[in-house]
């Protein structure tokens, strides 16, 4: 007999999802979670991250295709799948006038599986002043709040637009901190849309490239750093056609490029008989600046 052992459910899956506005499409977009797997979606204003994030929570209706957290389907319809969501977003509809701790006791009557305690040493550890009114509260703190009450339900997913941006780096290594050990125990995922490119290196396992609404890559944060290289080498020809190559800049005889596959270009080079190589290592922060420049076409997906 074949050991047909069941296949562990997706935190998150997009299913052929597209939404459209008057000059925009997003999609269609095809995508996959796991447990345990920190995805950063990275991308310019205007690329789409936060309409995903929004499909994905509930919050806006698709044209086409659909969304699943933990099997689950989402929509205005549905209830099961919210009891696994945390999201934070630009706007979190707290009671400007009331306190931060008065806002995380109202929440706590509408959302199963709450814990006051929780929420409480979240506040403490994050040190999140309860006792004053969020109208009062520091952009930092306003984020803590949000991701405090994003948490204290114990969800198994959580989505965050830009939790990082515009903090200071003290607030953002505690936001980091907090958000890195939720994932420790492999049955919890997070998926954040970024472009503060300094976080990849600090919380990403995986990577997804959107732009103008199209997902043209996804990646392994380690995968990436071993592909990439700037190569220099001198060779007579005007043009070279080199495998993997995005950007080639030409002097001369001397050649600069930047390769998605340096193994690949090297190859070839030795093959061409190029004097000179020269190969230095490219930061993520770098190669995220490559790949997401217009007209740069990459593989669409990375192992």
């Amino acid at each position: 007999m074949s050991d047909r052992r069941p296949q562990p459910t997706a935190a998150a899956r997009l299913s052929g999802l597209v939404k459209t506005f008057p000059g925009f499409q997003l999609g269609p977009l095809d995508l996959v979670l796991e447990p345990g797997t920190v995805l950063a979606l990275v991308g310019p204003n205007g690329a789409g991250k936060t309409t995903t994030l929004n499909c994905m929570a509930g919050l806006m209706v698709p044209d086409e295709g659909g969304a699943e957290v933990f099997g689950s389907p989402v929509g205005p319809a549905r209830r099961d799948y919210r009891r696994d969501v945390g999201y934070v977003g630009e706007e979190n509809g707290f009671f400007q006038r009331w306190t931060a701790g008065r806002n995380l006791d109202y929440l706590a009557q509408f959302l199963p599986g709450w814990s006051r305690d929780r929420a409480r040493g979240l506040a403490e550890r994050l040190a999140l002043p309860l006792g004053k009114p969020v109208n009062k509260l520091s952009r930092g703190n306003r984020t803590k709040l949000a991701l405090v009450a994003a948490l204290a339900h114990g969800p198994r997913l959580l989505l965050l637009d830009e939790p990082t941006s515009g903090l200071d780096p003290v607030v953002r290594a505690e936001v980091l901190d907090v958000l890195w050990e939720i994932t420790e125990d492999g049955e919890h995922a997070v998926l954040y849309s970024t472009h503060v490119l300094s976080d990849i290196n600090r919380l990403a396992d995986e990577l997804a490239f959107l732009r103008d609404g199209e997902l043209v890559l996804r990646t392994g944060r380690d995968a990436l750093g071993e592909r990439w290289r700037r190569i220099s080498f001198r060779h007579n020809a005007e043009k070279l056609d080199l495998p993997g190559v995005v950007e080639h800049r030409r002097v001369r005889a001397e050649h600069q490029v930047v390769t998605s596959d340096s193994e690949a270009t090297l190859q070839e080079l030795g093959s061409l008989g190029a004097e000179a190589v020269e190969v230095s290592r490219m930061s993520v922060d770098e190669i995220a600046v490559q790949i997401l420049k217009e007209g740069h076409h990459v593989a669409r997906v990375e192992s």
